[in-house]
């Protein structure tokens, strides 16, 4: 069953929780000295805040699916949309272990699709160097987007 969610950069960390803590009735499911999540069923949300030096603002958006066969079905959906995808098997980010892929929609925003495989440590256990190429930890640097369409009669090869 697919599981929505919202990842928003916060610049105080405790306000956030007090506020999102009174919004979905209910204390963080994860707590940590820079992150928090809630997992809400009513509605179905995976809803986290960071305060990791991001902009404050939604970081990023997606889908936390529970099986591999669902990750591979909205895999290949985004494939259907000619969107190049950044595929992260077995990644350390947020506190979890997870098997991922992102997109960036035209708008610039960020979409993670992913299966959570386990917990984590620390925040990102991606070294600084990859860290500084993705972005951050989560979220890749967003990227300008052209969707291609395909024309019936065309004789381009690519």
């Amino acid at each position: 069953m697919k599981r929505f969610h919202v990842h928003v950069a916060v610049d105080d960390l405790e306000a956030n929780i007090r506020f999102y803590s009174t919004v979905f009735g209910a204390e963080p499911t994860v707590r940590k000295p820079d992150y928090a999540k809630w997992m809400v069923e009513d509605p179905r949300i995976n809803f986290a805040v960071s305060q990791r030096g991001a902009k404050a603002g939604v970081d990023h958006l997606g889908f936390q699916v529970d099986t591999d066969d669902e990750l591979q079905s909205l895999r290949q959906q985004v494939a259907k949309a000619e969107i190049a995808a950044l595929d992260q098997p077995n990644a350390e980010c947020c506190y979890a272990r997870s098997d991922k892929y992102w997109v960036t929609d035209p708008q610039g925003i960020a979409w993670e699709t992913y299966r959570t495989l386990g917990e984590a440590e620390i925040y990102g256990a991606d070294s600084k160097k990859k860290a500084a190429e993705a972005g951050a930890c989560c979220a890749p640097r967003p990227q300008p987007v052209e969707i291609v369409t395909r024309k019936a009669a065309s004789t381009k090869c690519c």
